[in-house]
């Protein structure tokens, strides 16, 4: 696919997200879709969806746990931009949010970052830890424009990095988490639905810790000549578990050890 064809994509994919509507995988039409080429698209989505007056405000990383690469038949991680209209931030611990509109939703329990300096890519772990100004815990509900969750990983890059919205529990200020360096790669989550266990992950289960994963999008983000992330982007750092349907009338809950943050509990409807 052309840069040209590339730039023709984002009103199909805008459309499709739009809609609530899927459509076939980019890279099954004709010459296919390069990771390179897909990045452009996802720009050319970036502007379109800015022109309309979304506003992006950080990046969500995704395929960061390998556990589930060889399910989605990626190889590697990606990255796509959180916005204004897709921020929800809950309170008390939870809260009740609609999936009307969004394609095959699937949950995944994160860790999110709040950036207060801009971070760069030959900072180590301590100069790095000194760019987040606060940790939370959500909830990424991610969708498939493209049917069974079928595509490639430059498919998903094209569209948005399958984000379909990001609930935000409570934010805390990094320097009131102990040994949060540690912590961040060694705690453990439960995910339940209606009571019922569902998964278990942690923080290792994210390229090693979520800082790791801060560590490749900002390396990634470089590399790339793509916009880097400024002060008060918020990003959220990929799955901690394995990702899973979720459907109205469900209540999913998340139970958090070895952290200073507390589980999440949402109502679907």
């Amino acid at each position: 696919m052309t840069a040209t064809a590339a730039a023709r994509t984002s009103p199909a994919i805008a459309a499709a997200l739009d809609g609530g509507r899927q459509i076939p995988p980019f890279s099954a039409q004709g010459a296919g879709l390069s990771l390179e080429t897909a990045y452009r698209a996802a720009a050319h989505l970036r502007a379109l969806r800015g022109a309309r007056g979304e506003r992006q405000i950080g990046r969500k990383i995704g395929f960061t746990n390998r556990a589930i690469w060889a399910q989605y038949r990626v190889d590697r991680p990606i990255w796509g931009d959180v916005y204004d209209t897709t921020l929800h931030r809950l309170s008390a611990g939870g809260g009740a949010f609609r999936l009307a509109g969004l394609c095959e939703p699937q949950i995944e329990p994160e860790i999110v970052f709040g950036l207060s300096a801009a971070p760069a890519a030959d900072m180590d772990d301590a100069a790095l830890m000194n760019c987040i100004g606060w940790a939370g815990h959500g909830f990424e509900i991610v969708q498939s424009i493209f049917p069974g969750w079928r595509f490639s990983a430059a498919d998903t890059v094209a569209a948005g990095g399958l984000h379909g919205a990001l609930l935000l529990g409570d934010a805390i200020e990094v320097a009131q988490l102990p040994d949060i360096h540690r912590a961040l790669a060694t705690f453990e989550l439960v995910l339940s639905c209606d009571g019922k266990v569902i998964d278990r992950g942690g923080g290792a289960s994210v390229l090693g810790s979520p800082l790791a994963a801060l560590r490749h999008l900002v390396e990634e983000l470089a590399e790339r000549g793509s916009d880097p992330l400024r002060a008060g982007e918020i990003v959220t750092t990929g799955t901690l578990t394995r990702a899973f349907p979720v459907a109205p009338g469900q209540t999913w809950s998340s139970a958090i050890s070895g952290i200073g943050l507390r589980g999440l509990t949402v109502a679907f409807g």
